[in-house]
């Protein structure tokens, strides 16, 4: 059966969903699934906007045939080149070769990478600005280079304020029939999700989002049709503001986030010793993990939350404990920056860990170490108890 939705009275979603696979991009952990949105507009002249992922593309190409039924689709529009949104671009152009495929010069050119340099029967090279009319609509097109990827721009209808986004806007998760994000719960149902996708997959590139989302400004925008997760039709400016505070690498809200490296559970000890100390001071919003069963891009998506940062880490091998580093490296990746931070170390005999992560900290922007910083010999002593008291004050003053 055919899985297409209507969105207006000619714009379709033909995408599909993915629940059985476990990491995107095979790094980060999906456990509720991913969409790859595809849309169709039926007008005086027929688009596709973007394609999917191979794991869904029959799916899609039945929802595309049966809407097209015996009309030729006239143009592909690529905002975005990725396999997981050009995968079936092939098929598609296959079953209609008088399509003219319409994207960036950079897009061109990685059609030729992706597909073993077939050439592309029709195309159209579009630049910032330039239109596209295709019956009741017209479509602008939008660069957007580095949001995530050098070839990407976004598309806008004018006729019904409609922004094709490509990967802006997007988040993990399967869709369970509802469409539209004011569908569902978004802000206890889906904002993590969305938190986690843009963090890691956007993330680095706050300055290009920054670019996009001024451009966005100046634009009447009724919906956000994104290659992933929820359309947006209501209550857009909040899901803009999430972004502009993300892309600015702006702490979301005051909170503490607490990542532990802990061998046999000392350095956890005091951790959450300090964790007690702050919510007697009236801190409410703590959130304390363990490093080595949670994740990277839970803890980066948490850190890109969070205003205070505190590690507490043990030292491993004269150095960062693994995992911690891992976490470290990758907020550092991630261009994370803006941050107060507290940091608790921990060395039996040779202490190492504090200074390596100072040095990687200084390696940042804008990463703020409070006073005290807490060296422990093994395990925290009653003597220390004040210095912990000290470090909570402090977290508590910056706040």
């Amino acid at each position: 059966m055919y899985q297409h939705r209507a969105i207006t009275e000619d714009l379709y979603w033909i995408g599909g969903n993915d629940r059985r696979l476990a990491l995107f991009e095979n790094v980060y952990p999906i456990p509720r699934g991913v969409s790859y949105n595809a849309y169709l507009l039926m007008d005086e002249q027929t688009v596709l906007l973007d394609t999917v992922d191979k794991s869904v593309s029959e799916v899609f190409l039945e929802n595309l045939e049966h809407l097209l039924g015996q009309r030729q689709l006239d143009y592909i529009i690529i905002n975005h080149m990725e396999p997981d949104h050009c995968a079936a671009l092939g098929q598609v152009l296959r079953r209609y070769p008088d399509a003219t495929v319409v994207c960036t010069q950079k897009a061109l050119a990685m059609i030729g990478q992706f597909f073993g340099n077939q050439p592309v029967p029709r195309s159209r090279v579009v630049k910032e600005g330039e239109t596209l009319s295709t019956g009741r609509h017209t479509l602008t097109f939008l660069t957007a280079p580095m949001v995530h990827w050098p070839e990407v721009m976004a598309t806008y209808d004018s006729a019904d304020q409609v922004l094709f986004s490509a990967d802006a806007f997007g988040t993990f998760g399967a869709l369970s029939g509802n469409l539209f994000a004011d569908e569902v719960n978004f802000e206890t149902q889906w904002l993590e999700d969305a938190r986690r996708y843009y963090t890691n997959i956007v993330g680095k590139y706050g300055a290009p989002v920054q670019a996009l989302l001024k451009k966005a400004a100046g634009l009447d925008i009724r919906m956000l049709c994104p290659l992933h997760g929820p359309i947006w039709r209501e209550n857009i400016s909040w899901f803009l503001d999430k972004y502009m505070q993300w892309s600015s690498y702006t702490p979301e809200e005051p909170a503490v986030l607490i990542a532990c490296g802990s061998v046999y559970g000392h350095t956890e000890d005091a951790a959450f010793l300090l964790a007690s100390r702050l919510a007697e001071r009236g801190v409410r919003n703590i959130q304390m993990y363990d490093v080595s069963v949670t994740h990277p891009s839970v803890l980066v998506a948490e850190a890109f939350r969070c205003s205070h940062l505190v590690f507490a880490c043990a030292t491993y091998n004269a150095g960062i404990f693994p995992c911690m580093e891992t976490l470290l490296l990758e907020l550092k990746a991630h261009g994370l920056k803006n941050r107060t931070i507290g940091l608790l170390e921990n060395g039996s005999w040779a202490a190492a860990a504090g200074c390596q992560i100072c040095s990687l900290l200084e390696s940042m922007q804008n990463m703020t170490v409070l006073e005290p910083v807490i060296h422990l010999k093994s395990a925290l002593t009653e003597a220390q108890l004040p210095q912990l008291d000290a470090l909570a004050d402090a977290i508590v003053a910056s706040m």
